[in-house]
């Protein structure tokens, strides 16, 4: 016999009649572990074994195959059949979807398509087809299950904002595990409050803060007339004796079946309403709860075809909801947080826009995370106004704090008439002093390691040189338009942050601008992005415009990625004191010279019609300032008076030397002169200049002139306790 020849034997015979053919095809659909089912070429069921459930072959036999399982996509089904028919190859693990005639619900099915050869080789016609078919509907939605987690687990809880994190955390869920996704939180802990303790009492009011929408869902909302309340913000009180109140009660999640009949649906006519729109009938209701206090409620929905909720939908439910709540949580405490720090930043900044005596302004504060941005303006001596704008960078009430002590000591600075290069100077050794203090924490202090940064930028507008001085420290400089609306340079050299190590010196400039310009002095959050500097003036450029309205239409050209750290704007425009309201007067370096100035100073305050009271205040405050300077000063000698809000005498001399207060004794001939001006004026200080120094007096102007008149008593019953004496020598 050749080697190729098959011997004779019971398995060639049974070839040869069919039999082992037909035990073949036997076994094969009796003992698969897969669904099986035969084709014909006009894709009719010819056979299935009892694995493909809901399938019996003789009732279902000769039925196209989209008949018998109702497949969600049959055409495209069809056409991949037909290509497999027409030889283009077997298909492997092919993912459909639809349901079967006797199984209710959805179903995944896995299959797999084999062409039936003919007799006659590859171009003969195909007998048919082989359906391998498994059921992967519990895996699948295992998996579907697994996905939805690890989504909530990737998107919850990168956000400190609480409604942020709700969105999240309904996008998360939707559609790939419920057709519709309702977060609804307790409306105060939305503002940072803490949360009550479970059970939640009755008529807590809540508000939805997200949901999620598949498509059809979707379309079906906005083709219906819309729930009442069902809008994103709108609050709520629990119907009584609904899934809603019992999970909010027990904190226990509930797996609810919605139908037409649903008993409780009564009384919650709108929920009724929105169930029958989106055709949700199967529900879970899962508290967002922690540490035993309620924050709010997830409400989960599966509409028209989907696969109802099973409990181990609810275990899912319930594990995603505590990972939100512990988010939600910390956005809540974060909220608290930047609440406080928002609150006391707006208590230390200006209450109200302060008027100046020869510029005009308007403010405008971002609201952001940033809580160390502020803003001031100052009234100094001679009719100046001082000019503020800095920043603590960071978040949180920390920031704000720091804010307040450094707005604190540069109010205080201002007080002192320096110029503005020494005012920074200073506040910067007391922001070292502060970062010293921060770094002597026990290490146990959270404040401890970390560090403090922080700008600013402080300029001083003279009304009767019409020249501003702006000296900054890691601070962007002001923006400044004319009254034509171009844009005036202003070199100003960057000096160090107020906390940096940097030891160098802060250099000012000073430029001089015409009636009608204008400052804008901005936290560098206002002055990011692409040309940002260019985008500011040009808006200031409109002079029609009102000052807050100008400081409206900055922000209403910030770009829409600014990041929302917040920032504060300050607008000032210059102008000039009136000439009726200022006298001045040269004096000569004289003893008689005190005389003449009272009286040049009583013939105007009476043509400006001021009471006699303030009068007589006024000479004896003039007379003790002259005679100081005709003893103790040096030429030349120059009475100038401010009439404004206040009263202002300035008297200057060419000498350096500062006067100095002193407390005189009962017996002392001499040494209280700037003591009674201390008395009669509501204000007293000297500033110095390259030419010498001023010393200037501030007196109120009451109403009622009997105030005026007890001063001027007082400051003369001062001088009637011992002989008229010299004034106190300067220095």
């Amino acid at each position: 016999m050749a080697d190729s020849e098959t011997p004779a034997g019971p398995g060639r015979a049974a070839r040869k009649d069919g039999g082992f053919d037909e035990a073949l095809l036997a076994a094969l659909f009796s003992q698969s572990a897969v669904g099986l089912a035969v084709l014909d070429p006009q894709l009719r069921l010819v056979r299935a074994n009892s694995l493909v459930e809901g399938v019996d072959t003789g009732e279902y036999a000769g039925l196209p195959v989209n008949e018998v399982f109702r497949l969600d996509d049959p055409d495209g089904s069809e056409q991949l059949m037909k290509r497999v028919l027409a030889g283009e190859g077997p298909v492997r693990d092919h993912l459909v979807r639809g349901r079967l005639r006797r199984i209710p619900g959805d179903r995944q099915f896995l299959t797999s398509l084999y062409r039936l050869q003919g007799p006659g080789g590859p171009d003969a016609p195909a007998l048919g087809l082989m359906v391998a078919v498994e059921d992967v509907t519990e895996r699948e939605r295992a998996r579907a299950r697994e996905a939805a987690l690890a989504a909530v687990r990737d998107a919850v809880g990168g956000s400190l904002d609480t409604a942020t994190t709700c969105r999240d955390f309904a996008d998360a869920l939707t559609p790939g595990f419920a057709d519709l996704a309702v977060v609804e939180v307790v409306d105060d802990v939305l503002r940072g409050a803490e949360p009550p303790v479970g059970p939640m009492p009755p008529g807590t009011p809540l508000r939805r803060a997200a949901s999620g929408r598949c498509d059809s869902v979707r379309e079906a909302v906005e083709g219906g007339s819309g729930a009442r309340g069902s809008a994103a913000g709108s609050t709520r009180h629990l119907p009584v004796r609904t899934p809603y109140a019992l999970a909010a009660a027990d904190l226990r999640a509930r797996l609810v079946p919605l139908g037409p009949d649903t008993p409780w649906l009564g009384t919650d006519p709108d929920g009724a309403r929105a169930v029958a729109e989106t055709g949700a009938h199967s529900l879970i209701v899962v508290p967002l709860t922690l540490r035993g206090a309620v924050l709010g409620l997830v409400s989960l929905y599966r509409c028209r075809a989907s696969e109802p909720f099973d409990e181990n939908d609810v275990s899912l439910a319930v594990t995603a909801a505590t990972r939100a709540a512990l988010a939600i949580d910390n956005a809540r405490r974060y909220e608290r947080e930047h609440v406080i720090a928002s609150t006391v930043q707006r208590r230390l900044l200006p209450q109200a826009e302060r008027r100046q005596a020869a510029v005009d302004t308007a403010h405008v504060l971002l609201p952001g995370r940033d809580s160390g941005c502020w803003f001031d303006t100052i009234a100094l001596s001679g009719a100046r106004t001082a000019l503020v704008v800095g920043g603590v960078a960071g978040e949180g009430l920390q920031s704000a704090i720091a804010m307040g002590q450094l707005r604190t000591v540069i109010q205080a600075l201002a007080g002192l008439d320096l110029e503005p290069e020494e005012v920074l100077a200073r506040l910067k050794e007391t922001a070292d002093r502060l970062a010293h203090e921060r770094a002597s924490l026990p290490p146990a202090d959270g404040l401890h390691g970390e560090p403090l940064s922080a700008g600013c930028v402080y300029g001083v507008y003279d009304p009767f040189t019409r020249t501003c001085t702006v000296a900054r420290a890691g601070h962007p400089a002001p923006l400044i338009v004319g009254p034509d609306g171009r844009a005036v340079p202003l070199d100003v050299p960057e000096g160090p942050g107020l906390f940096s190590t940097d030891s160098a010196l802060f250099a000012p400039a000073t430029v001089t601008l015409e009636v009608g310009s204008l400052l804008a002095f901005c936290t560098a959050e206002l002055l990011s992005g692409d040309r940002a500097p260019e985008r500011i003036t040009r808006a200031l450029a409109r002079t029609d415009r009102s000052l807050q309205q100008l400081g409206d239409d900055i922000v209403y050209a910030l770009p829409d990625d600014t990041r929302a750290a917040g920032a504060a704007l300050l607008l000032a425009r210059t102008s000039t004191v009136s000439d009726h309201l200022v006298a001045t007067w040269d004096l000569a370096d004289e003893a008689t010279t005190p005389a003449t100035a009272r009286v040049l100073v009583r013939d105007r305050l009476q043509g400006w019609g001021l009471d006699e009271d303030t009068v007589d205040a006024t000479e004896l405050i003039v007379s003790e300032l002259v005679t100081n300077a005709v003893r103790y000063g040096t030429p030349p000698l120059r009475l100038r008076l401010l009439l404004d809000s206040t009263l202002t005498c300035e008297v200057h001399d060419g000498s350096t030397a500062a006067p100095h207060l002193r407390h005189a004794r009962t017996v002392d001939e001499g040494g209280r002169g700037l003591f009674i001006v201390s008395r009669l004026a509501s204000h007293w200080g000297a500033r110095h200049g390259p030419d010498g120094k001023v010393l200037w007096t501030e007196q109120e102007l009451p109403d009622d002139p009997a105030t005026s008149a007890t001063s001027a008593t007082s400051a003369t019953s001062a001088t009637s306790e011992a002989p008229e004496a010299p004034a106190a020598p300067a220095g």
